[in-house]
């Protein structure tokens, strides 16, 4: 039975499946999800036996736990690591959802829910995809699975579990779907990623919330003083304005812009998308370039004082923002953290104190496209798609990849099929059925072409 027939016959029970996974909350940066990390990792573990490993397992860290499984048909035939993540990110503002996050639904040629794409749906076509070599005996190489709990608050267990655990996921390639196309007509490969720094501000003025009135205009308010901040930190050209922020920077060439400027891009559509009528970013490139080659600086979040119905005239005691910088190869994420946590603290004026605390980070990735891996890629993207994929460098992160090149010697293939209005990380998160099944075929297709010419 060839793969088409197999997803035509059991696609009712894939998706019911599937289902099964997005109706558990596992949210890893809640704490009070803990629970539902662990029925995640269960559940999982229970996928993979189904599906044909001759083992899995659920494997404790000092965060949330991974599910690692395996299926060894011989030795000296090439190994598959597949990895990808069970968390998810929290669902806020909830009144803003069209359904429950946690209750999917098939609605418009979609599959609606918190992880649908990221990275539960893309994760799961993984199984599916074995699934069908396993039960039709076409498995052609070893494969080993890697799901893991704390992707989304930046992987800080994950490292050490793979340092301790090297020779168990030993592997000629690492197979990943948590990234996407440019388009469902228009197949591409994620070919790099940015890294990631993130931090918490804590600004404070007086010891106590006060009189807006008797006190307003004698003290420092902290909401004021840390917008003030924030508004130093990028300057009107769209540069990130703190010294030694680019030193590191590795200038993309002439040619290399070229080639991206050959991915097809409608910057109307892109703003119609998005219901904005301007662009915004670093002057003297362009939006595919700021999104893929140049770093950034964000708020991802800011709160203090008084934020419920009605009014309340408080100078508050404190104000609150969460910051992330995306960054480009050649930019160590632990060094710019430093930086930016050392700039405020000196620009802070004496009127306010101001803590800053870095949570977590990743360096950047990039993939050669002259990797056999690569190569079989491309054509199982062909095979499925009828054309070939265009090489494409992601503005998103995954701070664990470059961690598996470091610690694992190994490197990665991004192999994403998620879209732009995915909606991954906000409400309504979405995907295509087509693609969801677009994504197992090709996957199985993979599998061959890589086992054909593993190096």
């Amino acid at each position: 039975m060839d793969i088409k027939n197999y997803i035509s016959e059991n696609k009712e029970r894939f998706l019911e499946e599937l289902f099964g996974l997005l109706r558990i909350p596992s949210i890893s940066s809640l704490t009070e999800h803990k629970p539902d990390m662990y029925k995640a990792a269960e559940y999982w573990k229970e996928s993979l036996l189904k599906a044909g490993t001759d083992k899995a397992e659920v494997f404790e860290t000092e965060g949330n736990p991974v599910v690692y499984g395996e299926k060894i048909i011989n030795p000296d035939k090439p190994t598959i690591l597949v990895y990808a993540h069970m968390d998810v990110m929290p669902v806020d503002p909830i009144e803003e959802w069209k359904s429950e996050p946690f209750e999917p639904v098939i609605r418009d040629g979609k599959i609606w829910g918190r992880g649908a794409d990221d990275d539960k749906g893309q994760g799961f076509m993984h199984a599916k995809a074995f699934e069908y070599l396993v039960a039709t005996n076409q498995l052609p190489c070893n494969v080993k699975f890697m799901i893991e709990g704390e992707e989304e608050i930046g992987s800080p267990s994950l490292g050490k579990w793979c340092a301790t655990h090297k020779e168990m996921l030993k592997a000629d390639i690492i197979l990943v779907s948590d990234t996407s196309m440019i388009a469902s007509d228009i197949p591409s490969i994620t070919t790099g990623l940015r890294g990631l720094s993130y931090w918490q501000i804590e600004v404070t003025g007086p010891d106590r919330d006060l009189h807006s009135g008797l006190f307003g205009g004698a003290v420092a308010n902290p909401i004021n003083e840390l917008c003030s901040l924030m508004a130093t930190m990028i300057d009107k050209e769209g540069k990130i304005a703190v010294p030694g922020f680019y030193d590191d920077v590795l200038e993309v060439s002439d040619i290399e812009r070229k080639k991206l400027a050959q991915a097809p891009f409608d910057e109307a559509e892109y703003k119609k998308s998005l219901n904005i009528k301007e662009l915004k970013g670093e002057r003297g490139f362009s939006t595919i370039e700021r999104t893929g080659i140049r770093p950034t600086f964000d708020m991802c979040g800011i709160w203090g004082g008084y934020t419920g119905e009605g009014a309340k005239t408080v100078i508050p005691s404190k104000a609150y923002a969460k910051l992330s910088c995306r960054l480009v190869p050649n930019q160590n994420w632990e060094k710019i953290a430093r930086l930016i946590k050392n700039h405020l603290e000196k620009i802070a004026p004496n009127y306010i104190k101001i803590k800053v605390d870095i949570l977590h980070g990743g360096q950047g990735y990039v993939c050669p496209i002259d990797l056999p891996a690569y190569q079989a890629a491309e054509k199982a993207y062909e095979k499925v798609y009828g054309k070939m994929p265009v090489p494409y460098r992601s503005g998103g992160s995954i701070p664990i990849i470059s961690t598996f090149e470091e610690v694992l010697g190994v490197k990665s293939i991004l192999m994403g099929f998620g879209l732009g209005g995915d909606a991954i990380h906000s409400p309504n998160e979405n995907y295509p059925l087509e693609q969801f099944f677009n994504g197992i075929e090709t996957i199985t297709h993979f599998y061959k072409y890589f086992a054909e010419n593993p190096a």
